[in-house]
């Protein structure tokens, strides 16, 4: 089974595009985006592999002391990276302004919260190509650099105008770069679950929200007038992951996952504990909460198919070496865990 790390689960697009109340020519789009999801899945897996193999040889880098920002136009071609963009941050094209504007805010993210230096911890230029296709309903990182659909207008919004879409795809990067997991199985969902941990961390950190001003929705800003009419506020919802409101509602507990699951799904279980976990802690999401969580993302060797519990268990030992001595903290990443099911 292909799963592909696009911000829409593909199965909501196949979903959508069997949808008869639909118009033909918005399932049109739809089974197109598909199509192409599946195929761009497999660019970012070989770029997973190549750098899989290549940190068995030789220590990362640092090739720069922060990351160069670079914005390409496909010019609704499916041909990337597309035409360079000189001056992204002075761009007629609002899109190329707002893609160039929030990786450098995530760039900024990473290195201020967290000490890393850009994907890579070294520097890496981070690429993006805009009006991927035509009416191309999907976000995603294909292993070296993202691509940004337009939207139809109608679902889906355009995806470049989403702080926390960037953050989520651009953080399976850092995944790539860190933990190595894999897509399939419970480390899918870890993976899943990173990306919208970390973007949601960037949308607060961006807003300057703490923990109970925060909505906790991911990809609210690309839910189209029709996905709205119907009632989708968000595809995601951390505080409420089976809530009806979300265009792919999650599983809560551990116990719900499945083999084979979409790891878009899975990732409700470590979506919830970090929610549960955060705001037991209180404060930005992005301090005592975050740092934890970054620890045991980077505090692991390259591990492709850890397991959820061994990911919840080193976090509690994170929590420890973290926070000695501070119970409430400890309490409540334990709790938030187990309230998972783990």
């Amino acid at each position: 089974m292909h799963h592909c790390c696009s911000i829409v689960p593909i199965d909501v697009i196949r979903r959508l595009s069997r949808d008869r109340a639909l118009s033909d020519e918005t399932r049109g789009h739809l089974v197109q985006t598909a199509s192409v999801d599946v195929e761009l899945r497999k660019l970012r897996k070989q770029s997973g592999s190549v750098t899989t193999a290549a940190l068995q040889f030789a220590p990362s880098v640092s090739i720069a002391v922060a990351p160069a920002i670079t914005v390409y136009d496909c010019k609704s071609s499916q041909t990337t990276p597309g035409s360079p963009i000189a001056t992204p941050d002075n761009s007629v094209d609002p899109d190329a302004k707002q893609v160039f504007d929030t990786t450098n805010r995530l760039a900024a993210f990473y290195s201020s919260v967290f000490g890393r230096n850009s994907i890579d911890n070294g520097g890496m230029t981070i690429m993006s190509s805009i009006h991927y296709g035509a009416n191309y309903n999907n976000a995603l990182w294909i292993g070296s650099q993202m691509v940004y659909g337009d939207g139809d207008g109608k679902l889906f919004a355009d995806f470049c105008n989403e702080d926390d879409v960037i953050g989520h795809e651009l953080t399976h990067g850092v995944t790539q770069h860190t933990l190595q997991l894999a897509y399939t199985g419970e480390a899918g969902g870890l993976n899943e679950g990173n990306s919208d941990v970390f973007g949601s961390m960037f949308r607060q950190w961006n807003a300057n929200e703490d923990v109970d001003q925060a909505d906790w929705l991911i990809g609210a800003g690309i839910m189209g007038p029709i996905a709205r009419q119907r009632g989708y506020t968000c595809l995601r919802d951390m505080a409420q992951p089976g809530a009806a409101h979300c265009l792919a509602a999650q599983p809560t507990n551990y116990a719900q996952l499945t083999p084979n699951m979409d790891p878009h799904y899975s990732s409700g279980v470590p979506n919830s504990a970090f929610y549960k976990m955060a705001k037991a802690i209180g404060g930005k999401s992005w301090g005592t909460a975050g740092q934890i969580w970054y620890a045991t993302l980077t505090g692991m060797p390259p591990t492709p198919n850890l397991s959820m519990k061994a990911f919840a268990d080193f976090m509690r030992g994170c929590a420890s070496q973290l926070n000695p001595g501070n119970n409430s903290v400890i309490q409540a990443v334990d709790q938030a865990w187990s309230a998972v099911g783990l």
